[in-house]
């Protein structure tokens, strides 16, 4: 009776992909799919992705909290992945405007979920957070956060934003700090390290990669298929084990621009590559190298599956068979 009855609750479970069109967007999708299925995911974006998908799609701008509304109640939700940002080198562009969409669209769904429309919220985090006075190698899960960027300090308010809802009203809202994330699957999306994305689309292709990002620059990197597993591990963790009520650090592994380049040559020898460092190596380098992410793996047992090794091995398998 008992697993009858939580098979029952899992079945009613809506979720809600906000900024599905974006990179990260896509792959939870998907994702997301292969657990529940199709009939139980909504995507809604303020455009609309080339993704193959059987979940229904809604246009949304999700900063009209009434339309952002509109589609929870419609299709019933129960959960939110709060996925709408503008990434770091794009938000150094529009600085107001990326301040606006990044604190406009998280504060709505949170006080939508204030309100008792959905129950639980995913919303993302970024090593942004950091900044010239943290400390670059190990990162602990909390210190000095003092980010660079536009980006980063909306990651900073939107943390303590979290943590506000969550200890104010009960707000069960959940955040990862995530590192820089690749993956084949879709195009990037206009981070800092989207370098480590784009440097593969030119190996597959044959091309010269000029890097924007200095030769010896670390930062912290994962996978997308560990970032996904761990996104969706975290939101199905007991709530009473979760100790961070801003974000967890989540780690997946560090190198430089000339250690990857190194790493691809050992399967591509004919890899031609430069660099011309830009303002994009002025924000890698108010981050931090490597991060210690031991509270998530105390809470919620994560664990990444994937090295550098296995990241060049799977990139250039991928790029390759979709052409």
């Amino acid at each position: 009776m008992c697993l009858t009855f939580i098979f029952q609750l899992y079945l009613m479970e809506k979720i809600l992909i906000v900024g599905s069109s974006g990179q990260l967007g896509q792959e939870i999708t998907i994702a997301l799919e292969r657990k529940y299925s199709s009939v139980q995911v909504v995507r809604a974006d303020i455009k609309p992705s080339d993704l193959v998908s059987d979940t229904r799609f809604e246009l949304l701008d999700a900063t009209d909290v009434e339309s952002l509304k509109k589609v929870i109640v419609t299709h019933q939700i129960t959960q939110i992945y709060q996925l709408v940002a503008t990434l770091s080198a794009t938000g150094e562009q529009k600085p107001v405007w990326s301040w606006n969409l990044n604190m406009q669209v998280l504060i709505n769904t949170l006080e939508l979920a204030r309100e008792g429309l959905v129950n639980k919220i995913f919303w993302p985090s970024s090593i942004a957070v950091h900044g010239y006075t943290t400390p670059k190698v190990n990162t602990p899960q909390y210190t000095t956060l003092e980010p660079e960027t536009v980006y980063g300090i909306s990651k900073v308010a939107g943390e303590h934003w979290c943590a506000y809802y969550r200890n104010r009203y009960g707000v069960d809202v959940r955040s990862i700090r995530y590192p820089g994330l690749i993956g084949y699957k879709s195009l990037p999306g206009g981070g800092t390290t989207d370098y480590a994305v784009e440097i593969f689309h030119k190996v597959t292709k044959g091309q010269k990669f000029v890097c924007p990002i200095a030769s010896d620059t670390a930062m912290p990197m994962m996978y997308m298929d560990d970032a996904v597993r761990g996104t969706l591990e975290l939101m199905d963790a007991d709530s009473a084990s979760l100790s961070v009520s801003t974000s967890y650090n989540m780690s997946g592994m560090s190198f430089t621009p000339k250690q990857l380049e190194e790493e691809i040559r050992k399967v591509k020898p004919e890899f031609d590559m430069e660099y011309q460092p830009d303002f994009r190596d002025d924000i890698a380098k108010s981050w931090v190298d490597s991060i210690d992410d031991i509270q998530a793996s105390k809470d919620w047992g994560w664990r990444a599956e994937y090295g550098i090794n296995e990241l060049v091995e799977v990139m250039l398998r991928g790029l390759s068979s979709l052409g």
